[in-house]
């Protein structure tokens, strides 16, 4: 596979009194271009350690991470990140809110261009209708969006999301895994994702990649997900290939990875 975006022997140490702690170590991975990439594991198996390398947030104490042939060894708008929390600011509306973003990428383009940008892309995610509405108007999903919205405003070569849905309930999660979807389909984005969710990581990803439990944790398995696009999660529940990667994910959790602690 061509590599677009390489993780090679990344490794990342913090400083203690006694010794320093590993929090993760060797890990290797490929990643092609339009590639949607889970990343699965127990709290403290060091995926969001992984995503913020990925994102210039952390220097890897061994290795390093190539993009496009460069190294990445600092923040950049190639590189956009969505976090479990929206991160807007409260006093902007939805449409500022992506402006911020908009005009640090776009510095030489018109008022009409950077109107249009934001405007097709809070369409991009549903948002169109509210863009005039402040953070504390809207619904948590809605919140959301916006903050996808300001991530893909970048044009970013990668997009990063850190449990992007897990503080929002189960129908309007599902709502924006559709979206994402239907975005991805639209805009061939290279995505990385961390989350806990089994089903969310099968129905999303092209490969579910395993972290061994920490410290010192490390990829255990990637599975690679062969289902179709597009794909419909009620159509799914019932495919025999779904359910076979879901319990090998499953299985590798919980069996192979079993937390003995309460």
């Amino acid at each position: 596979m061509d590599a677009y975006l390489e993780l090679t022997d990344v490794e990342i140490a913090f400083p203690t009194p006694t010794v320093p702690f590993v929090a993760i170590q060797n890990i290797n991975l490929k990643i092609a271009k339009g590639e949607f990439i889970s990343l699965i594991g127990h709290s403290g198996c060091g995926k969001s350690t992984v995503l913020n390398i990925v994102a210039g947030l952390y220097q890897a104490t061994k290795g390093g991470v190539i993009l496009e042939g460069r190294e990445v060894n600092q923040p950049g708008p190639e590189r956009a990140v969505v976090f479990q929390n929206h991160s807007l600011l409260p006093w902007m509306t939805a449409y500022q809110n992506v402006e911020l973003a908009v005009k640090q990428v776009m510095k030489n383009a018109s008022k009409g261009e950077i109107k249009d940008w934001i405007e097709h892309n809070l369409k991009l995610v549903h948002m169109d209708h509210a863009m005039h509405k402040r953070p504390d108007e809207i619904s948590g999903g809605m919140k959301q969006r916006v903050g996808i919205a300001r991530a893909l405003s970048m044009q970013p070569k990668v997009l990063l999301m850190d449990e992007p849905f897990g503080a929002l309930d189960a129908l309007t999660r599902a709502h924006l895994q559709d979206s994402l979807m239907e975005i991805q389909n639209e805009l061939n984005n290279t995505v990385i994702m961390i989350t806990h969710d089994v089903d969310e990581a099968v129905l999303l990803s092209d490969r579910i990649v395993m972290m061994t439990n920490g410290p010192a944790a490390t990829i255990g398995e990637i599975a690679d997900i062969k289902l179709t696009r597009p794909r419909n999660r009620v159509v799914l529940t019932e495919d025999a290939d779904y359910n076979r990667y879901r319990q090998q994910v499953l299985s590798f959790l919980y069996e192979k990875q079993a937390k003995t602690e309460l």
